[in-house]
């Protein structure tokens, strides 16, 4: 599970935080690091912060918007700390490592963490299958960015060493029910990429706008919603084809 985890920084501001965080992940047999528009790195003061960790800050891969960081992974991890207008599954850190055995053993995960003064936008957070939150002091709940990404680390690994890391064919299925309400999730095909939703999602909206079935000028929250099932969902990539070929006949049949 640790090596397919890749804890994304979205704008870190302080380069200390990059280094932080890199240490952060390395104690807890997490490497792979993906910074999203950083605005000081390379830093010295990440590689005084990563300490023992420099190989993580070394390797870490730099891109420029969070969709490029997404593209191959397969289910996503936003933190968040507000309730949204539309709600999204939501999940505590404490459950993070009981949801993530839950999906296919191949699988790309990536655990998305927000700027240190905003966190992540509605719309970067409308990318993640689910949003995750860490239970904090209400008198005083502002944690660093290192700081979060260690607690989520802790309990990724924590989970991993622990008695319940069973192989899925060996976990009650009864045990898994409260994740998706159905039972264990069964990966006959593998799960779908971001890349693939996006451009399902993309696909869909061009056919709801072309269909008059959503109005572009006053769209609502439509789209949102129907982002939110499939996410829920967490589609293979066969389901991805099979909806994208219906789309494209329905788009035929309306020319």
């Amino acid at each position: 599970m640790l090596d397919n985890i890749k804890i994304i920084l979205v704008e870190p501001a302080h380069p200390g935080n990059i280094g932080g965080a890199a240490r952060a992940m390395k104690t807890m047999g997490i490497t792979q690091l993906v910074l999203v528009n950083p605005l000081r790195f390379p830093d010295p003061q990440a590689d005084w912060r990563a300490a023992g960790a420099v190989d993580v800050v070394d390797q870490a891969t730099v891109v420029t918007d969070l969709s490029e960081a997404l593209a191959n992974c397969q289910f996503v991890l936003g933190t968040s700390t507000r309730m949204r207008s539309i709600p999204w599954p939501v999940i505590s850190a404490r459950q993070v490592g009981e949801i993530l055995s839950a999906q296919a053993q191949s699988a790309e995960v990536a655990v998305v963490f927000g700027r240190e003064d905003s966190g992540l936008s509605n719309e970067e957070l409308r990318l993640c299958h689910t949003h995750l939150q860490i239970p904090s002091s209400p008198v005083y709940g502002s944690l660093n960015l290192a700081m979060a990404v260690q607690v989520v680390c802790y309990e990724i690994y924590q989970y991993v060493i622990g008695p319940n890391n069973l192989l899925p064919s060996t976990r009650d299925t009864d045990d898994m029910t409260h994740i998706h309400g159905l039972g264990e999730r069964i990966w006959d095909r593998p799960p779908a990429s971001m890349a693939q939703m996006e451009g399902m999602m993309d696909h869909l909206e061009q056919v709801l706008y072309a269909s008059g079935f959503v109005d572009p000028d006053q769209p609502g929250n439509t789209v949102s919603r129907l982002r939110r099932v499939f996410m829920r969902q967490q589609l293979d990539d066969t389901e991805i084809q099979i909806l994208r070929g219906m789309l494209k006949h329905i788009a035929a049949r309306m020319e």
